[in-house]
């Protein structure tokens, strides 16, 4: 087994500045001569880069990911026929990669075979993260090595794709169920797809953070988690899962990151009474969640260009703005905290658990 990477001082601190500002920002400094050249030389490094997204360090895996994600849920989007649902998520997709989101989380079959359908000839330009969760640890058939291997790639196969940029196998919301052996059997199907270069790292999925620290502190392989964090999440003075995180060097993208959807007044529609609230709010969940230098990105399901273009404005209100006066940002979402703590449906609930991460 690899030992732990740990990062140093330096690192650390190079880390830190750059998620604080983005490299957008920080490169923009850099107007001539050799400033110019490393300028340069970040830009074409950056997948589908666009000088008005923030960028961060995908941890070890070295990829520079946009900091606004797309998630795959299109949980309000509300379309009359599949043709219609095709070109809406065709049309979010290049919006996204026009405006430098790079990277793109689908977590079930149907978000699998509808992203992988609306890239079409731009897959090279985003980063496809792949969970086929119907078939992987969550259910007992499909927790043996050989079983996740062979319905991983039959999931390829389906989806019409050679490779992903990230497996991240969907474990248990608790993940403490699972015995040791299903744990070294999920571990074992993802050496094996790396090694075959069907995925080109991997990472795990679970709401379960102290089973997630042990697996990050135990298991080198896994290059990213996945978690909740929203706009009323905190990060605990001690024992936070972030330290093992920022230890360990691994990704973290941060799910649920508008609570499923109980921060809006609304429906997300373009022709909604609320709309312009509901824009504000989404920024400043946004921009807060950012403020955790630990989380590479939040992946909130975007189900228009309207809000593809909100997030990216996000980002400009963090340099603007959040950098200047952190404590304003704060001021602003207490009260639409508490109320999407109290339009928390039944079966969300849970979400009240992240609060201290």
């Amino acid at each position: 087994m690899m030992a732990e990477r740990k990062l140093t001082r330096r690192e650390f601190v190079r880390d830190g500045a750059m998620a604080a500002v983005g490299i957008a920002a920080g490169l923009a400094a850099a107007t001539s001569g050799a400033g110019q050249e490393k300028k340069e030389e970040y830009r074409t490094k950056i997948l589908s880069y666009n000088e008005n997204m923030e960028y961060r360090r995908l941890g070890k895996t070295g990829l520079m990911v946009s900091a606004i994600s797309l998630g795959g849920h299109w949980k309000r989007l509300a379309t009359r026929n599949d043709a219609e649902f095709d070109r809406n998520r065709r049309e979010v997709v290049a919006a996204c990669i026009d405006h430098g989101i790079n990277f793109v989380d689908a977590c079930c079959s149907a978000e699998i075979l509808a992203y992988a359908k609306a890239l079409g000839k731009r897959r090279k330009e985003m980063y496809f993260g792949f969970s086929w969760y119907e078939w992987e640890s969550r259910f007992p058939e499909w927790r043996s090595a050989k079983k996740l291997v062979q319905v991983f790639e039959e999931g390829l196969r389906r989806a019409k794709l050679d490779y992903v940029d990230l497996w991240r196998n969907s474990a248990l919301l608790d993940g403490g169920r699972h015995t040791q052996q299903e744990l070294d059997d999920i571990i074992v199907a993802g050496e094996k797809m790396l090694k075959e270069g069907k995925t080109r790292f991997f990472g795990i999925s679970s709401h379960d953070r102290e089973w997630l620290d042990r697996v990050v502190r135990t298991y080198p392989q896994v290059s990213v988690i996945l978690t909740p964090y929203t706009a009323k999440s905190k990060v605990k003075p001690k024992d936070s899962i972030f330290e093992t995180v920022k230890r360990c060097d691994v990704g973290v993208f941060g799910i649920k990151p508008f609570a499923s959807n109980s921060l809006f007044k609304g429906n997300s529609q373009d022709d909604s009474p609320t709309r312009d609230e509901d824009d504000r709010r989404a920024r400043l969940a946004l921009r807060y969640i950012l403020t955790n230098d630990a989380i590479t990105a939040p992946i909130p399901g975007l189900i228009s260009i309207r809000q593809v273009k909100n997030a990216v404005r996000a980002i400009a209100e963090r340099r603007q703005l959040d950098l200047a006066d952190a404590r304003t940002l704060d001021r602003d979402l207490e009260p639409v905290r508490g109320e999407m703590w109290a339009n928390l449906s039944p079966e969300y609930q849970w979400l009240k658990e992240w609060e201290w991460v």
